[in-house]
């Protein structure tokens, strides 16, 4: 992480797009360029994001997640910025379109669900564990493969992860009900599912996992 002075900040944004922003001030900005710049308020107390800052976070999950084969944003730079109190993270977009935008242009299918469900399996075989994954957070790129965006909120194990880590993983990816109704479809989610279960070891775990699954994706509505 290396230190970036006001006046550099300046120049860096100059001519930038506000994409978020809260009361706080200005999370996410797209530079002129088309890159963006991330930034993380800075905790001052003593906790697990003072100590392991969220930009850095995000730039370390980059190259985990490349290393392992996974498309996601290019890092370019991590910041600290003293003097609006926070880090920031630099990097060239993920190209192509999230999930939840596919399926507003209605151009998501049975195809891409069971798809993302062998993505799903992917990401926790390889032990990769992301509070947010969600449809929001998924991108089909050009070269038509599933790669994750915004991935501060992510760890990685050296083993995959096992039914009950999986379910709870699940568990946050299936609280948006308008996600739990594309995956649910018209099929009762048996597309994602048979996505999913491919790479599955035929163990008794496994097997009431892909159950529980189902469940969750029955309390959805009919696929809009």
């Amino acid at each position: 992480m290396q230190p970036l002075d006001h006046t550099a900040y300046l120049t860096l944004r100059e001519g930038a797009r506000v994409i978020e922003a809260d009361g706080s001030g200005d999370k996410v900005l797209q530079m002129p360029d088309g890159r963006f710049l991330k930034l993380f308020r800075r905790k001052r107390w003593l906790t697990s994001a003072a100590l392991f800052p969220y930009a850095q976070r995000f730039a370390d999950n980059a190259r985990r997640l490349r290393a392992l084969g996974i498309e996601t944003p290019e890092v370019l730079a991590v910041y600290r910025i003293k003097s609006i109190e926070r880090d920031g993270v630099y990097y060239a977009p993920l190209a192509g379109s999230t999930l939840r935008q596919l399926i507003q242009q209605g151009t998501a299918t049975d195809t891409l669900r069971e798809c993302y469900g062998a993505f799903v399996a992917r990401l926790h075989d390889q032990g990769v564990y992301f509070r947010s994954l969600h449809l929001g957070n998924v991108v089909l790129t050009p070269a038509q493969v599933l790669g994750l965006i915004d991935i501060a909120d992510l760890s990685q194990r050296g083993r995959a992860l096992g039914p009950n880590k999986r379910l709870r993983n699940f568990q946050h990816m299936l609280r948006y009900r308008e996600d739990r109704a594309w995956l649910r479809g018209d099929d009762a989610g048996q597309a994602f599912l048979r996505g999913y279960a491919a790479s599955l070891p035929h163990k008794p775990g496994y097997e009431r996992l892909v159950a529980q699954v189902s469940t969750l994706l029955a309390d959805a509505p009919s696929n809009p």
